[in-house]
């Protein structure tokens, strides 16, 4: 039995946002200020006077959805220390530990590997934790990876656990701690370089299969089932790789590969299909209460992010108020001044500490503890979601809402009734691989509830998003995890194209959801998602919809340069300085929130700057894909961001790393062509070409083009780049014929 808790395990601290407030509102009543007074003078002005209105119309809704989200926040602060004062080692529950992989090109295994050694050695009890690794591209190399690594993870595990070692993935210890100062021993300098000489060791062993130095031996018994595998068609691969058949609790983890079945006649439903079989294939064989997944680059950054998630999770009085606990996504090695914007922390802590204030975090993919029986579908009061909330479970309702593999069943039943694990410990897992297999074949969901009613979610790219909105939609709140060392790392994506492709799928999966009928609104009306977290939702799933006000704000200044309009009050109007307040106000205020987020104006401006490029690049094609699909004309994909694993710690060692590439995706054709837009009109302007009533009853516009101009750089400068610097001769093609259409439609609208 647990002991008495003596003192609460977390403690929720709301935050003081006094400042924040009076700018949220200050901004709000400058918003308001406009569209009065646009509404007023619309009469006397013409179309890009409607179309301002309409656009500012819009920004005034996302600003009261912010100001909404944001005006709550609170913070968590966990006390690992008091959990084994409540609890004896052997009491605490079991996890079991997901980590996904798609593609070892496009995410090495060598990435995948450290993170997976991370996880072995974190501070908790081995005999309590599972690690499966999902391979969607069931690849021999991964798996040879695992291989090797597990044969490392028994130098690695050890060694961290000895001499407390903080950094758990072995390329970050090294590559930072290259003299350890904490303990200088001799018998510590040995191991220590021994740890080194066997990690270089693996590092090198994995390089040589990836570059096929090496040929996998597929006559052995490990390497057989990869025989005849073809991409997207291929049976369930399962393997135990480590088994703690001693549950010992200073040992090594479980260590299992799981590659489902594929088949090209059957949806594999990209990473929520994964999950599903991940949440299936481990209940099947462990079937731990709790279940933490991460990506395959978010490797453990703190040892004790067990112990933190566990304060939160078994120190509420209610299970209500946790039904999953959520880490921010931080990254390392993140380049100085975050020139690609891709780095979130701003976005964590403002927006994140205010959806934490309301129904909690949304679930971010990674990093993210769950109770097994939520992802169930269970409801807190314990009723299950089979068509609506219905009475308990019969056995006829587990097999048509889990399926017909009698061993699954049986331990979901299990859980569900309130009990952990399955029937007889320690597992033995070699005889529950067969079980296993039989829950990750293509045919096993049909019939069932999978994706629809329980575990992951399908129908969108964002399956993470949908899902921690369902479980909100059901009642559950959700906790904020942050600890420092913050709890996982991973790499963010470098470069443009990476960067925009991951902006695009979140962007696509986002508006799906709002086009479905699992939409906030729905949920909000329907189910007991509260309406503020419902608000919190549309913020984050309208991300592509803004892209069309965006683009045509945007493109304003430029079109009344050139058809001899205006859409902002003239310099001598008293109204000019509402907007210029707006203006001024909303960078004070981007500005004030990098300040208090440690950043610099360098970091505000590269945020701000990438705001407008994303907005018009991967957020519109994420539009335009989702229009596509509601139309019939296509389907979304998923695209599986590119990972590179940087061993230099700080601003990395590349000087162009900041800078921004191209490649020839038309993901870049609009902002091109919005740049060029521009540069035509100032040439227009300084020539003073259509000039009749002089530029200067224009200033403001010209400011605001420059101000285009400004925040579209990083294409100013690929004009005249070269190589990936560059942006391709075929997209300036495009764009230049795009940007002489709009000349020549607003020549014939000045005629």
């Amino acid at each position: 039995m647990a002991k008495p808790i003596p003192s609460p395990l977390y403690e929720k601290i709301p935050q003081k946002n006094t400042l924040h407030r009076a700018l949220d509102l200050t901004i709000f009543f400058l918003l308001l200020s406009l569209l009065a007074y646009r509404l007023l003078s619309l009469k006397n002005n013409g179309f890009t006077w409607l179309l301002a209105f309409l656009c500012e119309s819009w920004f005034t809704f996302i600003w009261i959805l912010n100001v909404s989200t944001k005006w709550n926040p609170v913070s968590y602060k966990t006390y690992p220390e008091r959990l084994l004062q409540c609890y004896r080692v052997d009491e605490l529950p079991p996890v079991d530990m997901f980590v996904t992989t798609a593609d070892p090109m496009l995410e090495p295994p060598i990435i995948t590997v450290n993170t997976v050694l991370s996880l072995l050695a974190v501070d908790y009890p081995a005999n309590k934790l599972s690690c499966y690794v999902s391979d969607d591209g069931a690849s021999p190399l991964t798996f040879y990876a695992l291989l090797e690594a597990s044969k490392f993870a028994k130098l690695w595990v050890p060694f961290c656990k000895k001499y407390g070692i903080q950094t758990r993935a072995p390329f970050r210890y090294i590559s930072r701690e290259l003299l350890p100062s904490h303990d200088n021993s001799t018998e510590f300098l040995q191991e220590y370089r021994k740890i080194m000489g066997e990690y270089e060791e693996l590092r090198r062993r994995i390089e040589d299969a990836t570059l096929k130095s090496i040929s996998y031996e597929f006559s052995t018994a490990d390497f057989v089932a990869f025989s005849n595998i073809k991409k997207g068609s291929h049976p369930t691969i399962i393997k135990v790789i480590l088994e703690n058949k001693e549950s010992r609790s200073d040992g090594l983890p479980h260590l299992v590969y799981v590659s489902r079945e594929k088949d090209p006649k059957h949806p594999h439903h990209y990473k929520a299909g994964a999950m599903n079989v991940l949440t299936r294939v481990s209940g099947a064989m462990t079937n731990a209460p709790f279940m933490l997944n991460v990506d395959c680059d978010m490797y453990a950054n703190n040892p004790l992010i067990f112990h933190h998630a566990m304060c939160l999770l078994l120190g509420s009085k209610n299970e209500q108020d946790c039904g999953f606990v959520q880490s921010p996504q931080c990254f390392y090695d993140g380049l100085k001044d975050d020139p690609f914007g891709n780095q979130l922390v701003v976005l964590y802590k403002y927006l994140g500490s205010g959806i934490a204030g309301l129904q909690g975090p949304t679930y971010s993919g990674t990093g993210c503890f769950h109770r097994r029986k939520v992802i169930y579908g269970l409801w807190p009061d314990g009723r299950m979601e089979i068509k609506g909330r219905s009475g308990k479970l019969t056995d006829e309702r587990i097999q048509k809402t889990f399926g017909n593999s009698k061993e699954f069943t049986t331990t979901a039943a299990r859980l569900l009734s309130g009990l952990s694990g399955i029937s007889h410990c320690p597992y033995d897992l070699l005889n529950r691989v067969e079980a296993a297999q039989e829950v990750a074949t293509c045919s096993y969901e049909y019939g069932t509830s999978w994706g629809t009613k329980i575990g992951w979610l399908y129908g969108t790219t964002t399956e993470d998003v949908l899902t921690g909105m369902r479980i909100h939609a059901r009642g559950w709140k959700s906790t904020d995890c942050r600890p420092d060392p913050p709890a996982f790392l991973g790499c963010a994506p470098s470069g443009g194209p990476a960067a925009l492709t991951q902006q695009k799928r979140w962007a696509t999966g986002f508006l799906e959801i709002l086009f479905s009928k699992n939409s906030p609104f729905i949920a909000s009306f329907t189910a007991k998602l509260q309406f503020r977290q419902c608000l919190a939702y549309v913020w984050l799933i309208s991300w592509a919809l803004r892209s069309i006000p965006e683009l045509c704000y945007l493109a304003l200044p430029a079109y009344c340069i050139m058809a001899g309009s205006h859409f902002l009050p003239k310099v001598q109007e008293p109204a000019v300085l509402i907007p210029i307040s707006l203006f001024v106000s909303y960078n004070f205020y981007n500005l004030f929130e990098y300040y208090g987020a440690g950043f610099s104006i360098r970091a505000c401006w590269n945020n701000l700057r990438m705001g407008r490029i994303t907005a018009v690049t991967a957020w519109l094609f994420g539009f335009f894909s989702v229009i596509l699909k509601l139309l019939g004309l296509s389907e979304t994909v998923f695209e599986v961001t590119k990972k590179d694993q940087s061993t230099t710690p700080g601003e990395g060692s590349d000087n162009d790393a900041g800078r921004f590439t191209f490649d020839g995706s038309l993901i870049f054709v609009p902002a091109t062509t919005l740049l060029l837009v521009h540069l035509m009109a100032l040439f227009t302007a300084l020539l003073g070409l259509f000039d009749h009533v002089g530029i200067e009853s224009r200033i403001g516009e010209i400011i605001c083009s420059v101000w285009v101009v400004l925040c579209f750089s990083p294409f100013l400068e690929g004009l005249f780049g070269k190589g990936k610097y560059g942006i391709p001769t075929s997209s300036i093609s495009k764009s230049v014929a795009l940007a002489l259409l709009f000349l020549a439609c607003t020549t014939t609208v000045r005629k």
